[in-house]
């Protein structure tokens, strides 16, 4: 019976040590690069609604966790390369403008935004994005860690403020496609 229990424990462990191994995580110098070049695609994991409303209604579903973030299930991505801004993220909130065909997610292409970025004492990359042809967002503020996770926060003209947390990575977004409408 104690060698059951000790080859349970014993997987047990092993099982933890590889789920901690699997996380998502690059080489500082590999996100250095990525950030300065400018050519990156961030990948959302969770999404952070601010609207009560929308964490009341998540909080009183069955078997619902009592937490405010919504695991999402891939897909959604900022990308930059080349001088263009890809955005396709959901939205979860309040909006104060209707859209037509009831898809309320950020989905635009930019080709004219101003970008600034710098780094804290931690030394984690802020990269402030503000868009000029696009009249709904007005500012994207991504804070990239050293080891590729990032924190992206979108400051909307007709919405209330969403974040979302994920990683970045140099490669290219998965395949979909993100003109195609519901």
């Amino acid at each position: 019976m104690k060698k059951y229990i000790s080859v349970i424990f014993l997987l047990g462990f092993l099982l933890i040590f590889q789920n901690c191994a699997s996380q998502k995580s690059s080489d500082p110098q590999a996100v250095a690069a990525m950030v300065n070049a400018q050519e990156f695609t961030f990948y959302a994991e969770r999404a952070n609604p601010t609207n009560y409303d929308v964490i009341n209604v998540m909080n009183s579903m069955p078997n619902a966790t009592s937490t405010r973030m919504l695991n999402l299930d891939g897909g959604y991505t900022i990308d930059l390369k080349n001088n263009v801004l890809d955005v396709y993220l959901p939205y979860f909130g309040r909006s104060f403008k209707a859209t037509y065909g009831g898809d309320n997610s950020y989905k635009f292409s930019s080709k004219d935004f101003s970008l600034n970025k710098s780094q804290n004492k931690k030394g984690n990359w802020v990269i402030k994005i503000k868009p000029n042809d696009v009249n709904t967002v007005s500012e994207i503020i991504i804070e990239v860690f050293k080891n590729g996770k990032a924190f992206t926060s979108i400051q909307s003209n007709d919405r209330q403020p969403i974040s979302y947390d994920g990683y970045i990575s140099k490669g290219a977004s998965p395949a979909k496609d993100k003109t195609a409408q519901p």
